[in-house]
């Protein structure tokens, strides 16, 4: 395949590219500060892109959204990643979500959540994870939900619940199956609103240092009644692993815009910054810096875009998707790390975006599961296509 922008992306790329660069880059440090300001910016870049048809650019045209394919999809979405703050301003950041409900919502859980998602008026947040449990693995979770009558009664713990200072409704994840069951069909997503009496969300987790919006919250005793099961009872497992997928594409692609934006950083520093016996870019280290940071820019370019091609073609794509994560979240961090190293002190304060890209890129390594649990899938996975005496064809895959 090539790798070109596609034509029919290409006007629309270039719309995106200047709604980034122009409005949302210039604010991103004001909004990074908070306050009413920030928050009265943002309202405005998110009605402005709206009213440019830049919205939801990546949800299907069923729920509402312009529908762009997965592959295309990375050349819009590597532009957007180049700030944090534009996920919010073009409403991408709902789409794993809304993903995931669209294969499994009820006509009412349509009206109610999905569509309301897409469009930005309502936000829908995503709890899993648990303190105190390795959540790489969800089977670990122990909060649960029992039927009484016509309601669930949810009780336990959530941390890292994206979103959920700013949600209406939370999905949640709970065990509702005995030992009885097989280990994978012991759990049921609930959808709850964040009204729901005994909900509480107990305090925002700062994440290296910055205020995540990933809170922790406690459940108890909470009741919903029996229709807000999303999806079958005991099949939450397998409606969670339908969001991961593109939960982590779609990170990718904003780590590449991210990468991009740091190498344009690093770059320019090295051509302009003047030191004893003229200026960095005559030297071999920093040569090597570049050289560096493009292969692995690259390669991970290369690897997301066959990735989205494969899930545009209806594939799970479970080895290129975890292999992907896994180097493009180490790149990212290579990439920043020599940035800032060519920016000394400059690099590591609020004068450039690169300190807080920074911090945003080591949790990456963790999100949507860590570096370890990938690298164990692809290994796992190409060894068994071998024991069934297939192989492995890199031509042919």
């Amino acid at each position: 395949m090539a790798y070109a922008i596609p034509d029919s992306v290409r006007d629309l790329r270039e719309q995106v590219v200047r709604f980034v660069e122009d409005r949302v880059i210039p604010q991103e440090q004001m909004i990074f500060r908070g306050g009413d300001e920030a928050e009265t910016a943002r309202a405005k870049l998110k009605e402005e892109a709206k009213a440019e048809g830049l919205w939801a650019i990546g949800h299907p045209k069923s729920m509402g959204g312009l529908g762009v394919p997965w592959l295309e999809y990375t050349y819009i979405n590597e532009v957007i990643g180049r700030s944090d703050v534009a996920m919010n301003t073009f409403g991408s950041y709902s789409l794993q979500t809304c993903l995931m409900l669209d294969s499994a919502a009820t006509d009412w859980q349509r009206d109610t959540l999905l569509y309301p998602a897409v469009k930005g008026d309502i936000h829908v947040a995503f709890a899993v994870t648990e303190p105190g449990a390795a959540s790489s693995d969800p089977t670990n979770i122990t909060t649960t939900a029992r039927l009484e009558g016509d309601e669930w009664v949810i009780n336990g713990r959530k941390w890292y619940t994206s979103a959920a200072l700013t949600s209406e409704w939370i999905c949640v994840m709970c065990r509702t199956e005995g030992d009885d069951a097989p280990l994978h069909e012991r759990f049921t997503m609930l959808l709850v609103p964040s009204s729901s009496p005994g909900y509480k969300i107990e305090r925002d987790v700062f994440v290296m240092g910055l205020d995540s919006n990933h809170p922790e919250c406690s459940y108890t005793n909470v009741r919903v009644p029996k229709e807000n099961v999303l999806g079958e009872r005991g099949q939450g497992f397998k409606l969670f692993q339908t969001r991961l997928g593109p939960a982590r594409m779609t990170n990718v692609m904003r780590w590449l815009g991210q990468a991009q934006r740091a190498f344009d950083i690093m770059c320019d520093r090295i051509n302009t910054r003047e030191v004893r016996g003229g200026k960095l870019s005559s030297k071999q280290l920093m040569q090597q810096y570049v050289y560096d940071s493009y292969v692995e820019i690259q390669t991970a370019r290369m690897m997301t875009l066959d990735a989205a091609e494969k899930m545009g073609r209806g594939e799970q794509a479970r080895v290129e998707i975890s292999a992907v994560k896994t180097y493009a979240a180490r790149m990212l961090n290579h990439v920043l790390d020599r940035a800032i190293q060519v920016h000394g002190a400059l690099g590591v304060c609020d004068d450039t975006p690169l300190e807080h890209m920074y911090r945003m890129a080591r949790i990456y390594r963790i999100v949507d599961g860590p570096d370890e649990v990938h690298i164990e899938r692809v290994g796992r996975n190409i060894l068994r296509e071998y024991d069934a005496g297939r192989g492995w064809d890199f031509a042919s895959r």
